[in-house]
C-alpha cells in the first residue's frame, strides 16, 4: 500500500463539477492499493500517516503530527501510484488491486481514519476526480507499508 502525503493549507476534490470533499490545513493523501494489501495494511499505513511529523513546531522544525495540529485528512484513491514504471514508456498495473479489493481496503481505511481523526474528507472511489490543493512548503512524502 502506498500513500503520497502532501502538507496542505487547503485541498478539495470535485466529481462532475460537484465538490465531494474538502479540508483546510492538513494532509492530502493519494492512496494506492496493491493486490497484497488488506485491512491490516490499511491500518498500519493510517497509523503511520496520523503520527508522521510533517508540521512545524514553534521553532519551525517538523516535529508535530496531524493530530497534534488538529489538521484535516483528505483521502483520494489513486490506483496509478501502484504502477510499475521501471522500464518502458507505458505503466504496468499488474501489482494493483482489483477494483473490488481496492474499494474494500479504501473504505476500511476511511472508516478507521474517521474514528481516529476529527476531520476526514474523501474523494469518490473510481471516479474521474479533479483535485485542487495549496501545498504548504511544499512538503510531500511517499509512505509505503
Amino acid at each position: 500500500m502506498k500513500g503520497l502525503i502532501q502538507r496542505v493549507s487547503k485541498a478539495s476534490v470535485k466529481v462532475d463539477g460537484e465538490a465531494v470533499g474538502a479540508i483546510d490545513h492538513g494532509i492530502l493523501l493519494l492512496l494506492g492499493v496493491e493486490k497484497v494489501d488488506d485491512e491490516a495494511s490499511a491500518e498500519k499505513l493510517l497509523k503511520r500517516i496520523l503520527s508522521y511529523r510533517i508540521f512545524p513546531d514553534d521553532e519551525g522544525k517538523m516535529n508535530l503530527n496531524l493530530q497534534q495540529v488538529g489538521g484535516g485528512l483528505l483521502v483520494v484513491s489513486q490506483f496509478t501510484l501502484v504502477a510499475d514504471t521501471k522500464k518502458g514508456t507505458r505503466p504496468g498495473f499488474s501489482k494493483g488491486a482489483t477494483p473490488e479489493q481496492g474499494e474494500a481496503v479504501y473504505n476500511h481505511f476511511v472508516m478507521k481514519a474517521k474514528a481516529l481523526n476529527s476531520v476526514v474528507a474523501t474523494g469518490r472511489f473510481g471516479a474521474d476526480m479533479k483535485v485542487e490543493l495549496l501545498n504548504d512548503g511544499p512538503v510531500t512524502f511517499m509512505l509505503e507499508v
